[in-house]
């Protein structure tokens, strides 16, 4: 039976998170989170790129042959990169170059395939597309939740604008790869705890 929307929603954004309770997507998460805007257009990119493959494969599910599917699928994913890349190269150029080599190595990142494989390849289009849209909002949250916290911390500023009214001392540690690390790790552990089997239920 086909999910509702609600169910949709609430299990990618929050219970099944993909970065938090399925451990995806680390890498970028690591890389790109030291500024919020650099976490933002990342996190716009992937989900762009997962409603659409999960809606064209969803499509096409039905006459993909079954021995090469994922190499069909590694192949619309690589073509919706293909297309961020282009865009961000010609109108955010600066944002471009920042993110460096993560913008294609989206099609390579794990919830994609993940969620063409467990879920688009099974569902009907709409909603295939509503999952994978929001499996990219669930990983944007948590991109910029993170980016919060690296960037206000190791560089006094929020999307770029200088929020250090007290003067504060910066953390070097937080712009580097470690913090958030770290960050992720308190991330997972507070959500593994909120959701723990039988959380919730009465002795």
């Amino acid at each position: 039976m086909t999910e509702k929307f609600k169910e949709v929603v609430s299990r990618n954004v929050w219970k099944d998170n993909q970065v938090l309770r399925q451990i995806l997507g680390i890498c970028s998460t690591l890389a790109v989170t030291n500024l919020m805007l650099n976490s933002l257009v990342m996190g716009l990119g992937l989900t762009f790129v997962t409603a659409f493959s999960s809606l064209t494969i969803s499509l096409l599910r039905n006459v993909i042959p079954r021995r090469v599917r994922m190499i069909v699928q590694t192949l619309i994913i690589s073509a919706y990169v293909i297309l961020v890349d282009i865009f961000l190269k010609a109108n955010l150029t600066d944002i471009s170059k920042a993110l460096g080599p993560y913008v294609g190595l989206i099609i390579t990142n794990c919830i994609i395939m993940g969620r063409a494989e467990a879920y688009a390849q099974k569902n009907p289009p709409l909603v295939s597309m509503l999952d994978g849209f929001f499996a990219g909002i669930g990983y944007t949250i948590v991109l910029l939740i993170i980016a919060l916290f690296r960037e206000f911390l190791g560089f006094g500023t929020i999307f770029g604008f200088d929020v250090n009214f007290i003067g504060f001392e910066t953390w070097t540690i937080m712009v580097m790869p470690p913090a958030a690390f770290f960050l992720i790790g308190v991330l997972i552990w507070i959500t593994s705890n909120v959701f723990a089997p039988g959380k919730g239920k009465k002795s």
